[in-house]
């Protein structure tokens, strides 16, 4: 049989603290209901590519997924740690089988993996989200793997700021990472171990102050106007309307949108805090056409098995409505909350508003706002049409 074109191939990879399997192929329309349709399949942007948790059904779930369709490399699926490997046991005659076997704790051994196992439970025990979790572990699990064999209690600063420095030097990491490698050695020093002066000494690194990017409120419209599925219009208009995170609205229920009101339940935003933000009444006639179409059944915006809407699917339907709108500038869905922000200042609600609709801790984030507005902007002249206009009035015509 010829080999077919496409081809899938896999990996053992470990994420978010289980096995999994990735399928690593080019982007295609045609390829990707078939992944979808595999149980547990997700697509991590960290990564950029789909994954699966590796379970003893996973390789011939993908395979079925695939077939006739692409060509499946296994060929890369032992990784260094051996993950997923052929079972110890004999196979049959025509019996193929695969285990997957159970991780140590994060590649840990010994002392370092009961270390982390302590600060897991601790953060657990305080309450902590389970982004956080996994990236206060995965950043101390780093850390540890950098002292190999070593006890943490018996690492110090010396220790703390020599590892720093790799991640800066040599690992050339952004300054977000380095300060989720930080807060997660403090969490250990300070909240485990309570040896705060291990870690307070640090000097943190200084944060890049980038200013929100904004569209113009004609471009908002002109994606909207390119955004022909009433379930998706409705979604990127909400977004919008009431500056909404992309997990904000992924996580609004049916009946979450108070229309009489004039309000939108936000459930466990950013800090795990309840709030409401304003909605639009000229929202309301197109989302009850939504409801009366599609008739969610818990979810206000469901997938197409009535599990929870995919965040990728909602990047892609905002990408394609942008290139159809022709505008050229990288839109990415949270533009749409700092548009919000933005809009409503230029507008002249205050700040303080502002914060509460958003969900800001701080009024000091709302603020960066003011940088972005076109207060004041419209009096300036710029010196280039100050010689235009002089030129103009001396009538030169060169």
């Amino acid at each position: 049989m010829a080999r077919l074109s496409k081809t899938i191939v896999l990996k053992a990879i470990f994420h978010r603290e289980q096995e999994c399997i990735a399928m690593h192929f080019p982007y295609d329309e045609a390829l990707l209901p078939k992944v979808r349709s595999i149980r547990g399949s997700t697509f991590s942007r960290t990564l950029k590519c789909w994954y699966t948790p590796a379970t003893p059904t996973s390789i011939g779930e993908i395979l079925g997924a695939f077939k006739g369709a692409a060509w499946v490399d296994m060929t890369q699926l032992k990784s260094k740690a051996g993950r997923v490997q052929t079972a110890k046991k004999p196979a049959q005659p025509g019996e193929t089988k695969t285990a997957i076997h159970q991780p140590d704790i994060v590649s840990v051994h010994g002392i370092q993996a009961a270390a982390l196992e302590v600060m897991r439970k601790k953060l657990k025990l305080k309450n902590y989200s389970p982004s956080t979790l996994r990236t206060y572990t995965e950043q101390f699990k780093l850390f540890l793997q950098f002292f190999p064999d070593s006890d943490p209690e018996a690492l110090g600063e010396e220790e703390i700021h020599h590892y720093l420095m790799h991640l800066i030097e040599h690992r050339k990491l952004s300054v977000s990472t380095q300060n989720q490698a930080i807060n997660a050695i403090k969490f250990y020093y300070e909240k485990v171990l309570k040896q705060e002066r291990k870690v307070y000494e640090l000097e943190r690194p200084m944060r890049e102050k980038k200013l929100p990017e904004v569209l113009s409120q004609e471009e908002v419209m002109s994606i909207f106007e390119a955004t022909e599925n009433l379930k998706h219009r409705v979604m990127i208009m909400l977004l919008y309307a009431s500056g909404l995170r992309r997990s904000e609205l992924l996580n609004l229920r049916v009946g979450d949108v108070d229309a009489d009101r004039g309000i939108v339940l936000i459930r466990g935003g950013k800090g795990r805090k309840d709030r409401h933000s304003v909605f639009a009444q000229s929202l309301i006639p197109i989302i009850e056409q939504y409801l009366k179409e599609f008739m969610p059944g818990y979810w206000l915006f469901e997938g197409v098995k009535g599990q929870r809407y995919s965040p990728t699917s909602l990047q892609q339907i905002l990408k394609r409505a942008v290139y159809r709108a022709g505008i050229r500038k990288k839109v990415r869905l949270h533009m749409l909350r700092h548009s919000f922000a933005t809009h409503l200042l230029e507008a002249g609600t205050s700040t303080r508003y502002i914060q509460v609709l958003l969900g800001h801790e701080s009024p000091k984030t709302t603020e960066v706002y003011a940088k972005v507005t076109r207060f004041g902007l419209d009096k300036v002249v710029s010196p280039l049409d100050h010689l235009a206009m002089t030129k103009q009035l001396r009538g030169d015509d060169d």
